[in-house]
């Protein structure tokens, strides 16, 4: 695919094709940039999801990768796409769409999917070189987004969890867009999680303070490890957790014992790991990746069950983190209003879908039509309690 600009556009299958100078180039993939990193679109972390064969052709998630080139190779532009053959794994939900589709005698899959596997997080998708016109590079790459859903010949092409300027150059070139609500908490500026603690209305004070004494009476201790502290013996027990909650939420846990081995080899000091420990022996664990500004709380288990622990080592414990290092805010995961109570406040996250075939298109923009309603009247009333005092 070219454009009359002197750019071309490549789709490749692995992010191999991508070396790592050039992959750092693209804004939010690396610290220090003019977009604060976000973990998930770094190199590190999806080619671990690629060499550990988590996000590979025989899991149905095949590499279509766009690369923006300009003259001389250089590289102006990427996004991480695959082709599916399922709707796994994406946390965006379109088997409604699919289903309806199939009935009606089209074929839905495969598709496009612009995301990162398995992870329910806003962060780049347009990936802008750092020293590149950003609107520009932002048209041509959903341009090229469009033109390699026409050239494959699949139903669709989505992008899930973009941040708005994604989602603003998309719409413009005539994809649909559709909201939904996640929980995140904000770094009001507090210098300890006391003074996070003080910011709530006295009732969800003492329910906070209540809930966390009783996630540990039984004896059980709290540890943050990163960097040098994620040995293989870690992972051993953070994967037994990760397995024993996956196997009961999905059936069969996306992700395999490599790719924890993988991200801690390459990524270590993004990566933190909120365990649990009673009788000598660790029982329970999140981990949370950590990105310029934000930490981002990902998969938890347990081998042990003990009331509120959940809530201490995957909510509690990411708020007492981020206000340790200074950062804005915490985002946990996909869904869960029981957030609120605990200082989550609702969010709108947004993706964006290219729809082929002309009716399927009118059905979908008109249920998107009316669900953006909804989420927005639903963040509305659960804004309304939230758990903060109203004295300001």
């Amino acid at each position: 695919m070219q454009d009359t600009h002197a750019v071309m556009l490549k789709a490749v299958q692995s992010l191999g094709a991508f070396n790592a100078e050039e992959w750092a180039s693209l804004r939010g993939t690396a610290r220090g940039g003019r977009t604060p990193y976000n973990p998930f679109v770094s190199r590190a972390f999806l080619m671990a999801l690629e060499d550990s064969g988590c996000a590979v052709q025989r899991t149905g998630w095949l590499g279509q990768h766009l690369r923006l080139e300009g003259p001389g190779g250089r590289l102006l532009g990427a996004v991480p796409c695959y082709l599916k053959s399922h709707s796994q794994g994406e946390y965006v939900f379109d088997h409604g769409w699919a289903d309806a589709f199939e009935r009606a005698g089209g074929r839905y899959y495969p598709k496009l999917q612009v995301c990162v596997p398995f992870t329910p997080a806003t962060g780049p998708r347009l990936l802008v070189a750092e020293d590149t016109d950003a609107d520009a590079a932002r048209r041509a790459l959903s341009e090229g987004l469009k033109a390699l859903t026409e050239r494959l010949g699949v139903s669709s092409l989505h992008v899930t969890f973009a941040p708005q300027e994604d989602v603003a150059a998309l719409e413009a070139s005539g994809f649909l867009v559709r909201t939904d609500q996640q929980f995140h908490f904000f770094n009001e500026g507090y210098t300890s999680y006391e003074d996070f603690l003080a910011s709530l209305a006295s009732r969800k004070r003492k329910a906070v303070k209540k809930e966390r004494r009783a996630a540990l009476e039984a004896g059980i201790t709290i540890e943050w490890l990163t960097g040098r502290d994620l040995t293989e013996a870690v992972w051993d027990d953070f994967f037994a957790f990760y397995m024993d909650t996956g196997s009961r939420k999905w059936g069969r846990p996306y992700l395999n014992r490599q790719f924890f081995s993988l991200i801690g080899e390459r990524m270590a000091d993004d990566i933190l790991l909120v365990m649990a420990r009673r009788s000598g022996r660790y029982i329970a664990g999140a981990i949370n990746f950590i990105g310029e500004d934000a930490l981002y709380g990902r998969n938890w288990g347990c081998i042990e069950h003990h009331p509120f622990l959940h809530f201490e080592v995957c909510y509690h414990q990411a708020i007492e983190f981020a206000i340790s290092r200074g950062l804005k805010r915490v985002e946990a995961g996909a869904q869960g209003e029981h957030k609120l109570a605990r200082g989550y406040m609702p969010v709108t996250t947004r993706s964006a879908h290219h729809i082929a075939h002309a009716g399927l298109r009118r059905a979908v923009a008109d249920y998107l039509a009316r669900e953006r309603l909804e989420v927005e009247a639903i963040g509305e009333i659960l804004a309304e309690h939230a758990p903060f005092r109203k004295d300001g």
